[in-house]
């Protein structure tokens, strides 16, 4: 028990300096998945758009606060209003 207490102290100590930039990638990532979710909405063909299609009623809950960090003020979806 105290070697996995051990491993989980020194895993903290080196994300320590990290954590905003690993805040700021995985946002970055977020960003671009929804782009890419979105993307046929917005006019940009999808390819991947029939497996990407089951996921619209999960991010719909997180798409204001996507569509606000990318600097769009209102929804760019005519389909549905968050705002």
């Amino acid at each position: 028990m105290k070697l996995k207490q051990l491993f989980q102290l020194y895993d903290q100590i080196l994300k320590q300096a990290h954590r905003s930039e690993i805040a700021r990638e995985l946002r970055d990532e977020e960003d671009l998945f929804f782009l890419l979710l979105y993307s046929d909405m917005l006019g940009i063909p999808n390819p991947a758009f029939y497996y990407t299609l089951e996921l619209y009623p999960h991010m719909l809950e997180r798409f204001h606060e996507w569509h606000t960090r990318m600097g769009m003020d209102k929804s760019p979806l005519s389909g549905f209003r968050c705002c």
